[in-house]
């Protein structure tokens, strides 16, 4: 599997904005009273202020025929005299205005002369003058409790949310999103493996009436980035099921019991959408060995485990769910998790050889417009050990490189430059060295490339530079000609060789070392162990392992438990200590021979700081040495 994970289309994200303060919301709520205060009094008035005038001056004014018109608004009276001037005046609510005139002593003819006009209040006027002053008050502190009440209930009341699955849904009717075994390179053995899972899901009858039961788990192993994600997605867009999807951390919480009621609600979840697949990835966070010490002795991990070997052990075979895992870590995981009727089929996704890395970034290199001479085989070649997430890196480096450069199409040069970024990082060019460090730098880098040429079984060169790209002053890229799978101890022994050819090279020529050979020296000293206490490969300790591939970390270190006596570590270190002499020796021999190629190649990356393989080749063949091919490196010890 080679290709890294995509995004989850499912996933939901997080509102970033801060929370803000209750008085924060006290503010708010007073400035929008005053807001709609405001807009009432617009409303309910014209905006200039009228002079009210009493009752008995407008029946006064009636009485002696000063009066025309008088215009009834509720109790609000519009009197419009003779001579054209308006008086503004309020009557009595109870009483009707010809009851009031008649109270005041207005003969009836006087009141008979006057033009009364009558307007009733109704609609929407009636209800912006009368009720609305006693409804908005309200309205407007019960909108306040609401947004205080959900503010509580975001911080203190999602307790009661805690027991349910967090887990990501894929819809499989999601087109734009769906991954299936095309979208997928290589791993062809775990395709084959995993396409009866799909099978069962698409057609279970085939199965169940021959007395089949198809595995109720399946536990996906293999290093990070190989793409064991891709490929369960993969599983569900062949089936067309429903896909959940959680990473093991996500179970357990501060609160004892929420994982197991995780784990329930998320198995409650997949049984009503079966057929479904139920995808744990780095399972190894719930499900490390029960007992242990590994993960602080926390209680409510391991009852969380426990609840998951209870639902998968609850599966019928018609229940049509399918729980897959993935981890990096199947050595520490517990053996009631792997036992046949849970994890009973594990699926190994190794790292991809030179055919299928051409395949990963073909689907890669899909979107990308390629130039005329983009090898996307050279570039397979070029990359061995590299994973589908390092391949994908790759190619979008490649597209990142020929952007910045404003070029509308990735040349070869481009993805081989990105080959080195993935390996060791960007280049500092602005780490200068000064004429003395780059002379030292130039002799350390050609020790390890002389070395790689002249011995027998040290890959042959590619690359050599003085340019500091990482963490690394300068480089030098050495790459198999051929893929293999078994590497030999005469192979393991050049490599020591050639890892000190930059110690010896600056010893040998400058009579002084630095501190340049810091990692040369730890990855000679750690393969020389490994021989020794791994892979049986010396004389004196014999075909005996002593120590394993895992060991635990503490503070960033690696902690070996040790089954071996102090006589027997004693020994183990003599033995180390006689292979990094003898390699120590080897490589001082070796470059006394060939001081005059060692002369040329540090003088020519002076000058140019970096040597392509067919440059590099070109000092070889000048100095009488000649370049290796395919059938000049011995295969095996």
């Amino acid at each position: 599997m080679k290709n890294p994970v995509q995004p989850n289309p499912g996933k939901k994200t997080k509102n970033t904005e801060p929370k803000k303060s209750f008085s924060n919301y006290i503010f708010g709520a007073i400035l929008l009273f005053l807001a709609i205060t405001f807009l009432y009094s617009l409303i309910s008035g014209d905006g200039t202020e009228k002079k009210v005038s009493s009752l008995s001056d407008v029946a006064h004014s009636v009485s002696v025929g000063e009066v025309k018109s008088i215009l009834v608004s509720g109790n609000d009276l519009t009197v419009t005299k003779t001579d054209d001037t308006i008086l503004n005046a309020k009557k009595e609510s109870e009483a009707s205005l010809s009851e009031t005139f008649a109270s005041l002593g207005v003969p009836a003819d006087k009141v008979a002369a006057v033009n009364i006009e009558i307007k009733s209040e109704s609609g929407l006027g009636y209800f912006l003058l009368n009720i609305l002053p006693i409804v908005l008050p309200v309205l407007v502190l019960v909108i306040f409790i609401w947004i205080l009440s959900r503010r509580a209930s975001g911080a203190g009341m999602q307790a009661f949310s805690f027991g349910q699955s967090k887990a990501k849904i894929t819809d499989p009717n999601d087109k734009n999103n769906r991954v299936t075994f095309k979208d997928v390179a290589g791993a062809k053995e775990a395709k084959e493996e995993l396409k009866e899972i799909v099978d069962f899901l698409k057609n279970p009858k085939k199965f169940l009436e021959i007395g089949a039961r198809i595995p109720k788990g399946v536990l996906l192993t293999g290093a990070p980035g190989t793409g064991k994600t891709l490929l369960a997605r993969a599983v569900a867009g062949e089936a067309g099921v429903p896909f959940f999807h959680l990473s093991g951390s996500e179970f357990v919480e501060m609160f004892v019991g929420v994982g197991a009621s995780r784990v329930r609600d998320l198995f409650e979840l997949a049984k009503k959408a079966a057929p479904a697949i139920i995808f744990v990835d780095e399972i190894d966070a719930v499900g490390r060995v029960r007992g242990s010490g590994y993960g602080g002795g926390n209680d409510e991990r391991e009852q969380t485990l426990n609840q998951i070997l209870v639902e998968m052990d609850g599966f019928e075979p018609n229940e049509k769910v399918i729980v897959m895992a993935a981890t990096n870590r199947p050595d520490v995981l517990d053996p009631a998790l792997l036992r046949p009727g849970r994890f009973d089929r594990r699926v190994m996704l190794d790292l991809p050889d030179r055919n299928d890395r051409e395949e990963i970034l073909t689907i890669h290199s899909h979107k990308k417009p390629l130039g005329e001479d983009v090898n996307i085989r050279v570039i397979a070649e070029r990359t061995p050990g590299f994973s589908g997430a390092d391949l994908f890196s790759l190619m979008n480096e490649g597209a990142i490189l020929a952007a910045r450069e404003d070029r509308k199409k990735v040349t070869q040069y481009d993805l081989l430059r990105a080959i080195e970024k993935v390996m060791m990082g960007p280049e500092r060019k602005s780490h200068l060295l000064s004429p003395a460090e780059k002379k030292i730098t130039a002799y350390h880098e050609a020790g390890h490339a002389v070395l790689a040429s002249v011995l027998h079984y040290a890959d042959p060169v590619h690359k050599v530079s003085i340019v500091a790209r990482g963490r690394a002053g300068g480089y030098t890229l050495k790459l198999p000609l051929e893929e293999r799978k078994l590497q030999s101890k005469n192979e393991f022994l050049d490599d020591i060789v050639v890892s000190l050819g930059g110690y010896v090279a600056e010893k040998m020529i400058f009579g002084d070392i630095t501190t340049g050979p810091s990692n040369d020296l730890q990855v000679a000293t750690n393969l020389a162990r490994a021989m020794v206490t791994r892979w049986g490969m010396s004389d004196a300790i014999g075909p005996i392992a002593l120590e394993s591939d895992g060991g635990r970390t503490m503070f960033g270190q690696g902690v070996e438990d040790k089954d071996y006596s102090e006589k027997v570590g004693s020994l183990i270190d003599g033995e180390v200590e006689k292979i990094i002499k003898d390699s120590h020796e080897r490589a001082k021999e070796e470059l006394s021979k060939h001081k005059k190629v060692l002369d040329a190649i540090a003088i020519k990356l002076m000058e140019v700081e970096t040597l392509e393989q067919d440059e590099y080749n070109a000092v070889l063949v000048a100095n009488g040495i000649i370049p290796k091919k395919a059938e000049t490196i011995p295969v095996g010890a």
